[in-house]
């Protein structure tokens, strides 16, 4: 679980960059320059960021196809985590077919597809992007273990899946990460799933760990969302009934920030790793950004020390966070714990 300079042992077979990079980022809202997102992705290499994270339903697989261009130079560089799981055909969709599917056909058939996107013959991180409760787990992490076997895949991930879920897979297969959203808006993962994890040695990467734009300063009301097409529209927690007392949370942490002379985001990041700390998991935040710079400032959230009045302070804000996480809680572990 130790943190050795800029690196963190998420299980006793895996190290990884201590501040990961989400680059579904580079794909989530509209269009941006594959220039500009290579100058990004870039520049994380150059910072120590290796540690990587796409999934093949981001952009329709344009952005493995984008991470693919970053790996024809820089392979050996980089720390690389894909997905799974979530179908991406709207059109099957629409139709009635499951959107989420977890059977061993299709486990193949993904992992032959990313392959070929990524331009690469091997996954560091294989990751189910999410459950399919109409299949056993076991299956699924079954079939996964089959491309660890081929040497397809080096370790294997599962993302918001419950403790019990967690238990039931570590019994088929050695998991090296839980992905599932934590950050000081989003703690139900600290009821079950990370004890569970710290328990079997399991490690923690937490996506969205800035709390979905509640740092940015530009959502002061439901007005202020971006679009009817942004998916915090749904979101309970921007709701009018809940977002005041969300943004609360957003100044408790600028208040930190100001008195550390550190950004926001900053300070939000060394409240996770803490948190991580003090629940005994090791754990690896993956912030996505468009922009290089704050690729720069993310890291530098591990240099930022915490007081304990300040640890508290932010405690008490967390704690007071209102409206779950997501519209439809089946999809997360919260909705099935």
């Amino acid at each position: 679980m130790a943190t050795a300079g800029r690196t963190t042992k998420l299980d006793d077979n895996f190290t990884v960059s201590s501040i990961g990079f989400g680059a579904g980022a580079l794909a989530a809202y509209g269009d941006v320059e594959d220039a500009e997102s290579l100058a990004t992705l870039n520049r994380c290499l150059d910072l120590g960021v290796t540690f990587i994270d796409t999934a093949n339903v981001y952009g329709g697989g344009s952005n493995e196809r984008l991470i693919a261009r970053l790996l024809a130079g820089r392979r050996d560089e980089v720390t690389l985590a894909t997905k799974f799981g979530i179908d991406s055909n709207p059109a099957d969709r629409a139709a009635g077919g499951r959107p989420v599917r977890g059977d061993a056909a299709y486990v193949r058939q993904c992992i032959e597809e990313s392959l070929a996107r990524l331009q690469t013959d091997v996954v560091d991180l294989y990751y189910m992007h999410r459950r399919d409760l109409t299949v056993p787990i076991e299956e699924t992490v079954g079939a996964m273990a089959e491309l660890v076997r081929a040497g397809k895949v080096r370790h294997l991930g599962l993302c918001e899946v419950t403790a019990d879920e967690l238990r039931a897979a570590v019994a088929v297969h050695p998991i090296a990460a839980v992905q599932s959203e934590w950050s000081i808006w989003s703690r139900d993962v600290e009821r079950q799933v990370v004890p569970a994890a710290a328990e079997l040695g399991v490690g923690f990467v937490p996506y969205s760990p800035l709390g979905r734009g509640f740092l940015t300063g530009t959502i002061r009301s439901a007005a202020d969302l971006p679009s009817p097409g942004d998916a915090r529209h749904t979101m309970p927690r921007f709701a009018d009934d809940a977002l005041e007392a969300n943004l609360a949370v957003a100044d408790a942490v600028r208040s930190v920030a100001e008195e550390q002379l550190a950004t926001p985001a900053q300070v939000a990041l060394a409240w996770l790793r803490y948190r991580a700390e003090a629940l005994g998991v090791a754990s690896v935040p993956i912030p996505g950004t468009r922009r290089a710079s704050r690729v720069e400032e993310n890291l530098g959230s591990l240099s930022v020390t915490l007081t304990p009045a300040q640890l508290t302070a932010l405690d008490a804000a967390g704690a007071a966070v209102a409206g779950n996480r997501t519209e439809d809680l089946t999809s997360v572990s919260a909705g099935r714990e």
